[in-house]
This record gives structure tokens, sequence and C-alpha cells, in this order.
């Protein structure tokens, strides 16, 4: 028998509501154009009705320029008595980054979780752990600066995926720049999230294109000096594209030649 399993769409109940204004409309139709590739992996609907909160996962964004990220976040706003609604959406290199930005504006928490049996899985506590720094964003000490999602250099990962930040945190004064790098498994059931410490963004920028040392981790806390070490055996002679971050930029454009090509990502 054929298999005639969908994935679910995107639930925006906008039905008996119009855009706002001619430019909401017009972003909206722009946005959700391909939502037949976009797979809804968390949601949240307000009981009063006017907030509605999409996490994504975009099937097209392979298609897009290279190191597109694949997550979109929606926030759609009611307005229940001129049944019109406005919305605010984003694209997020990581899941982490896309629940922070869907619960600064108001997703439960709870809300914004993935899925436990339709998505990779955390590998070890550490990747447990940053990921928790970067949901939670703590006195907004992270900003992201760029990133890329490509194919691994390497043979025993997927998916690759450098996020560079800058961390205000005065702990990091010396070290501000701080390069979140997560790779899957092959077979998508897992994945690890390491962070290396840089002390200019060329510096991370120059680490990504070359791998010709091991990423400098930063310090473990207590009890998580094996696992460091452990993450120690970072790849050190693959080749990938570069960040191609300006030296004071936020949110600089991407290089298309330098992200490295970009493979689908195993998805509900």
């Amino acid at each position: 028998m054929a298999n005639s399993y969908e994935p679910p769409r995107p639930d925006y109940r906008i039905d008996g509501f119009e855009a706002a204004t001619e430019r909401t409309e017009d972003d909206f139709f722009s946005v959700t154009l391909s939502d037949d590739m976009l797979v809804p992996l968390a949601e949240h609907h307000s009981a009063d009705g006017r907030d509605t909160y999409l996490l994504l996962y975009d099937h097209a964004a392979i298609w897009d320029s290279p190191g597109t990220a694949e997550f979109v976040t929606l926030h759609i706003t009611r307005d229940t008595e001129q049944r019109t609604f406005g919305f605010r959406h984003e694209r997020h290199p990581v899941v982490p980054l896309a629940q922070n930005w869907l619960i600064q504006r108001g997703c439960p928490a709870e809300s914004a979780q993935l899925p436990k049996n339709r998505w990779p899985r955390p590998a070890d506590a550490l990747t447990a752990r940053l990921e928790d720094m970067l949901r939670a964003n703590p006195d907004g000490r992270y900003t992201v600066l760029n990133h890329s999602t490509g194919i691994s250099g390497s043979c025993d990962f997927g998916i690759e995926v450098s996020t560079l930040v800058h961390d205000s945190h005065p702990d990091s004064a010396h070290t501000p720049y701080r390069l979140f790098l997560e790779e899957s498994t092959k077979d998508f059931r897992s994945y690890t999230v390491r962070e290396g410490a840089f002390p200019t963004a060329e510096a991370a920028d120059a680490w990504v294109r070359e791998r010709s040392t091991p990423l400098p981790l930063t310090p473990a806390p207590d009890g998580m000096v094996g696992l460091r070490a452990e993450a120690a055996r970072a790849r050190s002679t693959v080749k990938a594209g570069g960040l191609a971050v300006p030296p004071a930029a936020v949110a600089p454009p991407r290089s298309a030649s330098a992200a490295p090509a970009r493979v689908r990502r195993s998805a509900p």
C-alpha cells in the first residue's frame, strides 16, 4: 500500500481575519507562499484567540542561498474586534534560538518544546546544557552575529551548523566571540553542540575556514571537565566554508561563495 502520510500544515488560525495593512498582507503571503514545505515542530494558541506562536522546519531552505537557516518562527497577533491580524517572523540556525524568540514574545516555554519522538535528540549532557543557555539567553548576553548551515566536512557527521555570537558576560571578556558548533550524526538521530571561544570575530571565522587546530573550547564548569576533554577531539583537518564576519557588524550578510553545500536534515 502506498504511503499516504502527509505532515501537518501550519495552523495560522486567520480564517475570517484580514491583514491589518497591505504590507502585512504582502509579507505574510511571501513568508507562507511555500507553506507546504513548512513542518510545524511546536505551536501555541492563546486562550483568548489573540496570539499564535509557531516553530517551523523549512524543507525549502535547501534550495535557498547556501548556508540558509532551516527554522522559521511566526508570532501572529489578532484584533478580535476588528477581525484583523498582524505578524512577525524570524529565521534561526538552531532550535534553542528559535525557542528563545518565541518565549520572549509570550509563548509559554513548555509549548515551545519539540516532540521527543520526532526530532534528533542531544547526544550528551554538555549539549543539553549549552542549548539551555542559548534558549534562556540570560540578560541578553548572546548577540547573534552570523551563522551557516550545511553539510559536514567529516564522514562521521551529517549536518553542521555554525552560529557565531558575541557574549557580553564579564567572564567572557577576554574571548567574547563564541562559536556554537552543532553536528548531527549521519542518521540524524542525535547531535552534539560545542562552544568555542575566540578573542575576535576574525579569529572565529578563520577557524571555521581552516580547521587547522581543534576547536578552542570554553573552560569547563564544575562537573563537566570529563565532557570537555572528550569534546577536545574536535576535528582538526576538515575544511569547511567560513562565516565571513565583518569586524563589528551585527547580523551581516552571509557569503554564498564561502558557505558549505547544504543537504536536507531529516524531519517529519
